[in-house]
């Protein structure tokens, strides 16, 4: 007979006293095929320079695992919180991640 064994512990996370948090509306993902680099940074209204306050760097493996822990936490949020909505007829970046659009100016008169 075999005992299963104890799911293992999980680490114990410390982070430094000077440790900044910072906000991001943005993220920038690119790849090579041995990682993963995503920017966050954080766009002002009106403005059109985002400064990038992080860089992760990832393996593919950990980057699927972050995925999977988002959607996971994304759901208990939900659950708790109620759905986020998604704009429809466009992509997430054109709603959440453009740089602010100006109102049309009014066409001249003919």
């Amino acid at each position: 007979m075999t005992v299963p064994l104890p799911p293992p512990a999980s680490p114990a996370l410390e982070a430094p006293t000077d440790l900044k948090s910072i906000y991001s509306n943005l993220a920038r993902i690119a790849h090579s095929p041995a990682d993963l680099v995503i920017d966050f940074a954080h766009l002002l209204p009106g403005e059109t320079r985002a400064w990038i306050g992080a860089r992760i760097l990832m393996s593919p493996l950990s980057a699927k695992l972050l995925q999977r822990a988002l959607s996971e936490n994304l759901a208990r949020y939900e659950t708790a919180y109620g759905s986020i909505n998604i704009p429809v007829n466009s992509t997430l970046a054109d709603n959440l991640f453009r740089p602010h659009q100006p109102p049309p100016e009014d066409p001249p008169d003919k």
